[in-house]
């Protein structure tokens, strides 16, 4: 073991997207389009449902945690990863590497449970309608929200710190364009076999237990529907449920084909691909699913901005200002 090396490395190299010099180019608008798209996404269903008080119901106070957690996730890859294409240096500080780590880790591990939460509440909403408002109290609903939260950070520091106060070889060259847990057990001098299992199981056990959270929820929801007499009744009952599904199934499908496979069966270029979908196309798609149809949604982004035009327009101070400009 080459100890110089080890005491040496401070940064990583990251190979990116893609090793094609002609598609740099293209994915760098694509990722900037996509990651602008998410932010603003994001940013403002948090502001919208804090802001308008008939948003102010459990449903979207998960949402509003869900923005929460695509948001950083996806910012803790996102700028980096934009940096990097248009820098062509590609390197990252060893301790933003870990950081980036960790953020990653404690975001994603908690959209998995809030999701999980989410399918509850959708139960409690169908199959118990009257004393939904009783089960879904403001207390329970940031229980639901701070265990994950605390959870997850937990998780993270446990994957970051194991991983980090490892041996590295001198090699520091990441097959990836961020900083994951997969690719960097590679450039470990020292046995990854504990940190594989802890890995492994964690990964098994999140991604099973909130899983198992979604299909009961779910198959009480589907029982309770196919007991309904009226059709517009279990319209809109699956209508409620139908985009909160949708991620679930996506988010979940990716996940699994990730992290839950034998560290010899990964192929690091799908795994990119894959990578690439969940953490950026994802946390983009998720407040167009969740927000831009929904009825509700529209309805505060009529009436914000409505009073936003009302502030400027019928503005004392505005009002003069435009009279003096058209004279």
């Amino acid at each position: 073991m080459d100890t110089q090396n080890l005491t040496a490395l401070k940064e990583f190299i990251l190979t990116g997207v893609t090793d094609q010099p002609e598609l740099q180019a293209t994915f760098c608008g694509v990722l900037l389009f996509v990651y602008g798209v998410s932010v603003v996404g994001n940013l403002g269903m948090v502001i919208l449902t804090k802001v308008d008080s008939r948003l102010h119901t459990p449903m979207y106070f998960f949402l509003r945690h869900l923005a929460v957690t695509d948001l950083g996730y996806s910012t803790a890859v996102g700028p980096k990863t934009l940096v990097n294409i248009v820098t062509k240096q590609k390197t990252i500080p060893y301790d933003w590497c870990a950081a980036q780590l960790a953020f990653f880790i404690l975001f994603i591990i908690s959209e998995l449970f809030l999701l999980s939460a989410m399918a509850y509440d959708r139960y409690v909403a169908i199959c118990n309608p009257l004393l939904y408002t009783v089960i879904m109290s403001p207390r329970v609903c940031w229980v639901l929200v701070a265990v994950p939260y605390l959870y997850s950070a937990f998780l993270s520091l446990i994957t970051t710190i194991k991983i980090f106060i490892s041996s590295f070889c001198g090699h520091n060259v990441i097959n990836h364009f961020y900083c994951d847990s997969l690719p960097l057990l590679t450039l470990l001098c020292s046995s990854s076999r504990e940190i594989e299992l802890i890995i492994l199981i964690f990964s098994v056990f999140n991604l099973v237990s909130s899983l198992l959270v979604v299909l009961v929820s779910y198959t009480l929801i589907l029982l309770a529907v196919l007991r309904m007499s009226s059709a517009e009744g279990r319209h809109k009952a699956f209508s409620t449920c139908g985009s909160h599904l949708t991620v679930v199934l996506v988010l979940y499908a990716t996940l699994f084909f990730m992290y839950v496979q034998p560290k010899s069966s990964h192929s690091f270029d799908s795994d990119k691909m894959a990578s690439v979908f969940y953490t950026l196309i994802i946390p983009m798609l998720n407040p167009l699913i969740y927000s831009l149809r929904n009825k509700e949604v529209k309805g505060a982004l009529h009436r914000v901005w409505e009073n936003l035009c009302n502030i400027f327009v019928k503005n004392p101070v505005w009002y003069k200002w435009k009279e003096e400009r058209k004279e």
